[in-house]
């Protein structure tokens, strides 16, 4: 099922393929509370695009609490062609100790299958950049699964370096609670 919701801020993307799609507009907006269920139905379609459905444990309460609550650990960008959410943007602030400036984190970022090649995406990116750069961070980076080949080419063609020797370490459950023992 396809969101089809009220707009706000309308991007239109120089660089789309205008031929094929001669009213492609991305419109943004950051997410309320009232977009918890879009957004759970958005990180659905990426853990089913990336083969991960099964690792997705997330509920509607848990967005809402962590997303929305007292103290947000990060902050979502929807993206809509026409009326319709077409994807979204997951991200938030760490810090670099070298740089000695905050640093903006891309989670998440997803374009539904069918919307792919319209400029949604590079639009997130771009609303990002600026984001970070408006909130002075000194970078800006995400990390993308090796086989994806397709989105390492997209970075790539909107100026990100693939960073080859660095490896995400990742302790989680047990091995989590093992570890703060």
């Amino acid at each position: 099922m396809i969101h089809c919701i009220p707009l706000e801020l309308t991007i239109a993307d120089p660089t789309a393929d205008t031929k094929s799609h001669p009213m492609n507009h991305t419109t943004l907006r950051q997410a309320s509370v009232e977009d918890v269920d879009l957004i759970l139905e958005l990180i659905q379609g990426l853990a089913a695009f990336e083969k991960l459905s099964h690792q997705v444990q997330v509920t509607r309460e848990q967005l809402q609490a962590t997303l929305f609550g007292t103290r947000p650990a990060a902050e979502v960008v929807l993206a809509f062609e026409g009326a319709c959410a077409v994807g979204l943007a997951i991200f938030f602030h760490n810090f670099s100790s070298f740089l000695g400036k905050p640093g903006l984190h891309l989670e998440d970022l997803y374009v539904r299958p069918e919307f792919r090649g319209r400029g949604h995406g590079r639009a997130l990116l771009k609303h990002l950049a600026t984001l970070a750069l408006e909130r002075r961070c000194g970078r800006f980076e995400w990390t993308v699964l090796d086989w994806n080949t397709s989105a390492i080419e997209f970075y790539r063609r909107q100026g990100a370096d693939v960073l080859p020797d660095w490896r995400i370490c990742r302790v989680t459950g047990e091995a989590l609670e093992r570890m703060a023992q």
